[in-house]
């Protein structure tokens, strides 16, 4: 059996940087213990499998599709990175002309779009809740060391930790601070985090554009040590910095090893748009 697979990396328009995701189109039902197996194979922060709802649908033609998503240890609810890069594969490898592709999820149905050398993400927002520090204490100091930690916030929703560094602090500090992920599993007491967001606010100002937010993402609870780009942070981030800056457009930038850039947009019906370009950059077939 042959299942066509691709290697996208999202949020960038280079090769070797932002997010990759390895992307499969699934003409027939796959095993369902294959999909982890693949994924572990893969060993990138997501896999997604692009499915027919119907046996009829086709990838060049049809307009929705199921979605899952894989990391090597686990399925999760939501990835922002390999929806971009599945709509990648679908626009651009098999021209499908359809000017919206929806995909049906475990987070309900995603939309996305092409727009000019972008592809836009419809993505639900995810609210925070202020979160009591000394619950989280032990986790926060694994993350940051003596940093001066300025906000903390918990998403129920996505089980993800926003840390706030100080807005004393420059881009080049979050870039250059060394994380040892792997050390949170037996920091985290509460067992309620699944994901750990660092951010910090951008220079942005009137005169000069800028990002008006910066961040890095760590989620070993799902055997991903650090994340490139995330797509599903940035469903929690953006809730967070319009309400702090006051804003509902936002440039955002993740300040991985690889790096990428993000364009946000909120929307009064409790949803974000979230924007980035991509590079294709491994085309073949897998043999089961």
């Amino acid at each position: 059996m042959q299942v066509p697979i691709f290697t996208v990396d999202a949020f960038t328009n280079r090769p070797f940087c932002g997010n990759p995701a390895a992307v499969c189109l699934l003409e027939n039902d796959l095993d369902e213990d294959l999909h982890q197996k693949i994924a572990t194979e893969m060993n990138l922060s997501e896999t997604a499998f692009i499915r027919k709802l119907h046996p009829t649908d086709d990838f060049t033609k049809s307009s929705r599709f199921g979605l899952r998503w894989f990391t090597p240890a686990n399925e999760v609810p939501l990835c922002g990175h390999a929806t971009l890069a599945s709509a990648a594969v679908l626009f651009h490898i098999k021209k499908n002309p359809n000017s919206v592709l929806t995909f049906v999820t475990l987070s309900g149905e995603l939309k996305t779009r092409q727009e000019k050398d972008h592809i836009v993400l419809d993505l639900p927002l995810y609210s925070t809740d202020p979160q009591v520090l000394q619950e989280v204490e032990e986790l926060i100091k694994a993350a940051t060391g003596d940093m001066i930690v300025q906000d903390v916030r918990y998403s129920p929703d996505t089980k993800k930790l926003l840390v706030r560094l100080s807005d004393a602090y420059e881009r080049s500090v979050l870039e250059e601070l060394q994380v040892s992920a792997q050390r949170f599993l037996s920091a985290e007491k509460t067992g309620k985090v699944k994901g750990l967001i660092l951010t910090l606010k951008g220079k942005s100002n009137g005169k000069e554009k800028g990002h008006d937010f910066y961040s890095r993402y760590f989620a070993p609870w799902y055997g991903v040590l650090e994340d490139p780009v995330t797509g599903s942070a940035h469903a929690v981030l953006s809730s967070y910095w319009s309400e702090q800056l006051g804003k509902k457009e936002m440039l955002a930038f993740q300040c991985s090893r690889r790096g990428g850039e993000l364009k946000i947009s909120l929307h009064d019906n409790g949803r974000v748009e979230i924007a980035g370009q991509f590079a294709i950059v491994l085309k073949g077939n897998l043999t089961l």
